[in-house]
């Protein structure tokens, strides 16, 4: 299932080349994903960091295509991937769009650690509501 958003480049995030400064894409496809995680996979952030369940994040990949100019009104979406391997990685493939062109394209993968140090894990109901999920085959 693909999930999107849409936001608006602003000002204070534009350089003096006029174009949105790389750093922050990654911090707009941020925001969508962790909207997906507690809309979609019912995993709120906050509570969960309360309960000694922190959601971190272990590697990503992105690509800077196109750039994004002040007041470009984009879509950052976000798709949930399985790992190839059956391990405790969830891989979330993003892009951000502007009039149906790719602009950045990124991989992020995280999973969830105990508070109190140890193994990754995913909770029992993450696993349950990626059950379905397509495999990253990459």
């Amino acid at each position: 299932m693909e999930y999107s958003k849409t936001y608006v480049a602003k000002a204070e995030h534009i350089d003096v080349q006029e174009i949105m400064d790389g750093l922050y894409y990654p911090f707009y496809m941020e925001y969508c994903r962790h909207d997906y995680i507690r809309e979609v996979l019912g995993f709120d952030f906050e509570t969960e960091a309360k309960n000694g369940v922190y959601m971190v994040l272990s590697s990503y990949n992105i690509s800077f295509l196109r750039s994004l100019k002040k007041g470009d009104e984009f879509t950052v979406t976000c798709t949930l991937y399985k790992d190839k391997a059956g391990l405790p990685k969830l891989h979330f493939k993003q892009a951000i769009m502007l009039n149906n062109k790719v602009m950045t394209k990124a991989t992020f993968t995280g999973t969830c650690v105990p508070a109190t140090g140890g193994r990754p894990y995913l909770p029992t109901s993450v696993l349950e509501k990626i059950a379905d999920a397509p495999v990253l085959e990459e």
